[in-house]
């Protein structure tokens, strides 16, 4: 999972970059060439694998990992270089840092409402150049009035000013357009920078309003803060966070939202050649879930044998919980659940 984070400048996004990575990149204001990128790999936290890997003492132990883009935006302007936009477009989900502090680098006050509009007007925009062009060739030619019917539908919800999010595509529509990569599309998270003072303060309930409407969710933090501690030694950690209520690193609450937000659910593999999680869509049927491991396994499915976690863990063995019925065999309908422990069989 690739998630690009993005902001003005002077939003701290290279901050929560930092904060979210405990890497120190360059937080220079204004500095970098837009669309420069930084790249930093975290694993992402889970005590299922944890106790699986206690159970059965595994060679490798794999954690389900986000891969976080700091995207540079460029040198002051309120509006991003086409080249950041472009960088967007590779990212399997965006995260917007909006600034809630006063930056003395900045002449204009901090106001998250606007920086949230002005992006999602220029996302807008892009996408609507995307889908004019096409939309133009496909009227021409009427070679695929399917994919005409639905991108007239997109285009309108564009000249509208909607993102093409808010029309609630299904599978099927989101696979058909899935190669123009509309900026609109992809899900989108919202960090709210704030000062250090503020941190436990509830947001605007505007804000919150305003992200709802744009089909986000909204995670506050102060980057500042957040990136000092992830860069401190590991066991002086906790001492800070408890002093200032925080409770867990920022890291932790970004990815669950993140999860939350991409409707992933996460499927387990266990055993003493390795333990590991994998992020699937929600709603995924078994043998889709199966590719995630490898394609032949999809390709010759022939059932999953299911334990959940807490059962394998409670009962020690795979034989156990077959004995006392807490194993299941589940064919090609199944719909792999958060927490399921998945042994596949196939034929190839």
């Amino acid at each position: 999972m690739k998630i690009g984070l993005v902001g003005f400048p002077g939003s701290g996004k290279t901050t929560v970059f930092n904060a979210l990575t405990g890497l120190d990149a360059d937080t220079g204001y204004g500095g970098a060439k837009p669309g420069t990128k930084n790249l930093g790999v975290v694993r992402v936290p889970d005590t299922r694998v944890d106790q699986l890997a206690e159970l059965y003492s595994p060679k490798k132990t794999t954690y389900a990992e986000v891969v976080f883009c700091d995207i540079a935006g460029g040198t002051g302007s309120r509006e991003l270089d086409r080249s950041v936009l472009n960088s967007m477009r590779e990212m399997d989900a965006i995260c917007q840092v909006l600034c809630a502090f006063d930056n003395p680098a900045s002449a204009d006050p901090a106001d998250p409402a606007r920086e949230l509009n002005d992006l999602q007007t220029e996302t807008v925009l892009a996408d609507l150049e995307i889908v004019e062009r096409r939309v133009d060739r496909l009227r021409k030619d009427r070679s695929d009035p399917q994919l005409l019917k639905l991108l007239e539908r997109i285009l309108e919800s564009l000249e509208n000013e909607q993102p093409v999010r808010s029309l609630g595509l299904d599978a099927n529509e989101r696979k058909l357009v899935s190669g123009y990569q509309f900026l609109t599309l992809k899900p989108l998270l919202l960090v709210l920078n704030v000062a250090e003072a503020a941190v436990a303060e509830a947001p605007d309930p505007a804000l919150i309003t305003a992200a709802e409407a744009a089909g986000s969710r909204l995670v506050p933090l102060s980057a500042q803060v957040e990136m000092d501690i992830a860069q401190m030694p590991a066991e002086d950690r906790a001492e800070f966070y408890e002093e200032l209520g925080l409770g867990e690193p920022a890291g932790h609450r970004f990815v669950r939202a993140a999860f939350e937000l991409l409707q992933l659910v996460t499927m387990l593999t266990a055993g003493p050649d390795e333990c590991r999680a994998w992020p699937v869509r929600a709603g995924s049927k078994a043998p889709v879930a199966a590719g995630k491991i490898h394609s032949d396994i999809e390709r010759g499915f022939i059932r999953a044998e299911v334990t959940r976690w807490n059962d394998l863990v409670e009962l020690g063995s795979e034989a156990k919980c077959r004995d006392v019925g807490k194993l299941r065999v589940e064919g090609r309908d199944y719909i792999v659940q958060d927490g399921d422990v998945c042994h596949f069989r196939f034929n190839v």
